[in-house]
Order: structure tokens, then sequence, then C-alpha cells
């Protein structure tokens, strides 16, 4: 019997060292701060977890604003508050210190703007300082998704290879024009519906055919046929690959993100950049063509050109297409 009761004694002080060990697990937890924007007031609530002792909360504070009033009790594991911020949360920058000492927490802050915005950031615990990300706003939102646009167009390699097919197939500027139109107005198609989520593709699969369509239009150049549809038709080809190559447009757009606020001139934008890149890669094409035509008179076999041009794209086309082929089979 004694034995039995200095048993269930151990057997007890071990279940409390226990529960003591298991609370202590939750020290890595971080402190949680919100922050909702009201105009020109700011409204700030905390939550920090059990580790942080009984006088050593947080205090909070933002650059240039003045505590308002407290919306309710400020006790060891949380707390909230208004501040009057002129010109809202734009430029400020959040300071959080504690009152004895850093109990080296991360900080997890979520921030709500008037317009419904939303931003978030980690903090690691030697962070007790942070800068405020501006609202997104229509300017800003235009004028970064324009550049974004161009400069994606101007990378994707394999865009760029399909277009010089397309202007090759085309052959005058008035055809040119037309068929770079149907390709546009494909590919605008298909990256806001894969963008907003209407359509769900595969973006190994997108890839894959984009790769594809390059080999199609080489082989079409190489054929000596010039009746067949592509030649008579080519903005038939580009609305139909132009809606596979809108899908990997949105797939790198999605890489990079939407605002939260301003998706719909995120995309506008983004795809007006991309059509900007593409009159840019037309007009270089041409003018080059023109002035190589300017700069041997005649010497210089077109024909022969266009050949070494179209079995270099369509070798790297390949190269692109079986290697794109051997990651989506995988």
């Amino acid at each position: 019997m004694k034995r039995f009761i200095v048993t269930l004694i151990c057997r007890l002080v071990f279940g409390i060292l226990s529960l003591m060990s298991a609370a202590d697990a939750h020290d890595s937890r971080p402190l949680y701060v919100e922050i909702a924007e009201i105009g020109s007031r700011v409204r700030v609530e905390w939550a920090a977890p059990p580790s942080v002792v009984s006088g050593n909360g947080p205090q909070i504070s933002f650059s240039g604003c003045v505590l308002d009033s407290p919306m309710g009790g400020q006790g060891r594991s949380n707390g909230a508050q208004f501040f009057k911020c002129d010109g809202g949360l734009n430029g400020r920058k959040l300071e959080i210190r504690y009152r004895q000492y850093n109990p080296s927490l991360s900080t997890l802050v979520r921030v709500r703007f008037e317009g419904g915005q939303t931003s978030s950031a980690v903090l690691s615990p030697d962070v007790n300082q942070w800068g405020i990300p501006p609202r997104e706003e229509f300017s800003s939102v235009a004028r970064s998704y324009f550049e974004i646009g161009i400069d994606h167009i101007l990378r994707g390699y394999d865009h760029i290879l399909f277009l010089i097919g397309l202007i090759v197939i085309a052959g005058s500027p008035r055809r040119i024009l037309i068929t770079a139109t149907g390709f546009t107005a494909a590919h605008s198609l298909t990256i806001f519906l894969v963008a907003l989520n209407l359509l769900r593709v595969s973006v190994p699969a997108v890839e894959t055919v984009i790769a594809l369509s390059i080999v199609f239009l080489a082989a079409e150049i190489a054929r000596p046929r010039r009746d067949t549809l592509t030649w008579r038709r080519p903005i038939l080809v580009a609305g139909g690959f132009g809606l596979v190559h809108g899908a990997g447009f949105a797939s790198a757009l999605a890489e990079i993100g939407l605002p939260q606020t301003e998706k719909i001139t995120a995309l506008l934008f983004f795809n007006i950049g991309v059509e900007a890149g593409q009159i840019c890669l037309i007009a270089v094409v041409l003018g080059l063509i023109w002035g190589l035509r300017k700069i041997f008179k005649g010497r210089l076999s077109l024909n022969s050109l266009q050949a070494g041009l179209t079995y270099a794209m369509g070798g790297i086309a390949a190269y692109w297409f079986l290697e794109r082929l051997y990651s989506a089979v995988l």
C-alpha cells in the first residue's frame, strides 16, 4: 500500500512537470499585432503568448502619431489602443518595445488600410521597428505593372520567337498588324481569365504547348508550300496559340502576385505593358529587315536569311519542347 502511494505521488509530480513543459513549449508563439486604419485614427490590438510575464507587456507606438485613448484593459496577454495619425498610416513606422526586457519573440503584424487593402509581415525577434508599406494607389500600381509587362515580354524568349515567326509568315505591314491584333485579343482574354481564377490551367502543360507553337511556325516557314491555312490566315494561328501564350503570361504574373484592391488595374496595365513591348519588338524586327536590305542592296538573300532563322528557331524550340515535356511528364 505504501509503495502504491509513493508510486502515485511520483506519477502526479511527473504529470505536473509534463504540463509545465507543455506550457513552456508555446514560448515560440509570436506576438500578434493587428492594426486598422480608420480615417485619421488607428486602432491597435495585440495578443502575447503566455511566455510574456506580467509587467513585461509590449509597448506599441507609431512615428508621428499620438496616443488617443485605450480601448480596453492592458493585461499581461492582450491590449488595445487608439492612436491619432494625421494623414493615416502612409510613411509611418511601427515600433514595439517591452517594458522590462525583450523576450525574444517573433512578431506577426497585420495591417488593414481604410480602403480594404491588407498587408502582413513577420518580424524576427531582434527587429523592433517596421516601416508600414504604402497603400496601393492607382498610379503606382499602373506604373509598376506596366513596367512588369514590358519586362516580361522582352525577357520571354519563347514569346519573342513566336512573334518573329508570325512576322515572317504575315509578311506585309498590314497583315502583320492584323495578325498581331489577333494574338493580342487572344492572350488578353486568357490573361484575365487565368489571373482572376476563372480558368485553371496546368503551367507545365502550357509551357510545353508554347514551345510546340514555335516548332509549328518554324515547320510552316520551312515548307515550300505557301497556300496552307497558316499562310492564308495567320490571324487564326495567332489567335489559337495566343490563348495558350496568354495563360503563360498569367502564370508568370501569378508568381509576382496581384494587389488586393487594384487587381483590375494591375491586370490591365500589365497587359498594356505586354502590348507595348510587343509593338517595340515588331518595330525592331521590321527595322532590322529594312536596314539589312539597305546595307546589302540586293546582295543579301532574304530566302537564305529566312531559312537560317527558321532552322535556328525550330531547333531551339524543339529543345524547349522536349525539355518541358519531360518536366511535365515527371
